[in-house]
């Protein structure tokens, strides 16, 4: 009998192989020596190794699916159990107990990778149906919205799939969202095209109004007139591009010719305004050297004439006018300041009102100066002061009045 350490061959040539439940008989050899008969089926069991060596590399290195590994498994476990061939079988079959636990856990992690990435799909898709929602129902800029709409579908495809029941609540909820801003937005243009309707003959009853004021000479109604037609214009709304294009061309076509017409003859008001202004500057000139004044009537003579000439002149420009006519203010006030500094000189009434007021005071004080001499020599001290205050008010009084009299003289 010929053994080895897995198996063994008999006189009669059977052969068997050693198992942890016992030996079992795996075949029969005649052919040749018995260990031609333990070399032929330890190959047999080499070739199973490698099976199960190919099998570990491919569950280890791979991605091979855990169905496909537990099939394969499966098929060489039943191999291995019913093999002809000697060697560890037992050993080979732990290897295929620890690929089976290998492939367990691989399941179970690709499960859990897979529920982490449903539960990341499902709030991605949530994400996208919030975004959605949110256009429905705020969204004005309708091209940007139906865009943005169109790259969430695109975004929903690529996302992972979910559990069916939320796959298809979110997905209703997806398109009836995309459906509102559908509807919302065929509602604004339905709308849009009542309004531009609107405004197109709002304008077109502006552009006639306008229209007909293009030859009018009533500048200054005429000009307020288009201001209010122009806020109007705005206040209107817009038409369709076209109409819009077509109206605002003949409103300011409008608009252009009176104001341009108004132009030619406010330059050429203004180059006439030009030579009044410089005529004025003679005039005031002339008038300046009425200054300072010295002979009262002989410059209010003067000054009148100046006045005359100055109003048939006629209109200055606009930026000319205050600093011309501030400059004729100031000559005109010192001829009317000097004409009351000399009717108040020469009045008699106002001379003999002076003349009577200062001996009223000069008298006043010859009665207080007797007053004090006598308080003094009395010794009232208190009648003293309150004398002395009477002298000094009233001859504070004394000194304007006689001053008053002096310009009067």
């Amino acid at each position: 009998m010929t053994t080895d350490p897995w198996g063994r061959v008999d006189e009669n040539g059977t052969v068997y192989v050693r198992t942890a439940a016992g030996e079992r008989t795996v075949g029969s050899w005649q052919a040749g020596a018995p260990e031609e008969a333990l070399a032929y089926f330890r190959r047999k069991y080499d070739a199973l190794v490698t099976e199960v060596d190919l099998l570990e590399q491919r569950i280890k290195t791979t991605d091979l699916a855990a169905a496909q590994a537990e099939h394969t498994i499966a098929r060489l476990r039943e191999a291995v159990t019913e093999a002809h061939a000697v060697g560890d079988l037992d050993g080979l079959g732990r290897r295929l107990d620890g690929l089976s636990e290998l492939v367990g856990e691989r399941r179970e992690q690709i499960k859990v990778a897979r529920d982490q990435a449903r539960v990341h799909a499902r709030e991605i898709k949530e994400r996208i149906v919030a975004e959605a929602e949110r256009i429905a129902v705020e969204e004005t800029h309708w091209k940007n919205g139906g865009e943005r709409l169109r790259q969430l579908v695109e975004e929903w495809k690529a996302a992972e799939r979910v559990d069916r029941p939320t796959e298809t609540a979110l997905w209703k909820r997806l398109s009836s969202a995309r459906n509102a801003f559908t509807k919302r937005r065929k509602a604004y243009f339905s709308n849009l095209e009542v309004e531009r309707e609107h405004a197109r003959a709002e304008k077109e009853r502006l552009v006639l109004d306008a229209e007909a004021m293009v030859d009018s000479t009533d500048w200054g109604p005429t000009a307020a007139a288009y201001r209010e037609l122009m806020r109007q214009w705005k206040m209107a709304g817009r038409a369709s591009r076209d109409a819009e294009e077509e109206l605002w061309a003949r409103f300011k076509g409008a608009q252009d010719t009176f104001f341009a017409a108004r132009s030619a003859v406010f330059a050429e008001r203004d180059a006439e305004f030009r030579e009044h202004a410089e005529a004025k500057e003679k005039l005031l000139t002339e008038a300046e050297r009425l200054l300072p004044v010295r002979d009262v009537r002989s410059a209010r003579q003067a000054l009148r004439s100046i006045q005359e000439r100055w109003e048939g002149i006629g209109m200055v420009p606009r930026d000319s006018r205050e600093r011309l006519e501030g400059r004729l203010r100031k000559i005109e006030e010192a001829v009317r300041t000097a004409e009351e500094s000399e009717w108040r000189r020469t009045n008699p009434e106002a001379r003999a009102r002076a003349e009577a007021t200062v001996a009223q005071l000069r008298s006043s004080i010859e009665q207080l100066e007797k007053r004090l001499e006598k308080a003094r020599n009395a010794g009232r001290d208190k009648d003293v002061k309150d004398a002395e205050e009477a002298l000094t008010a009233r001859r504070a009084w004394l000194a304007e009045a006689e001053h008053t009299l002096s310009e009067l003289s």
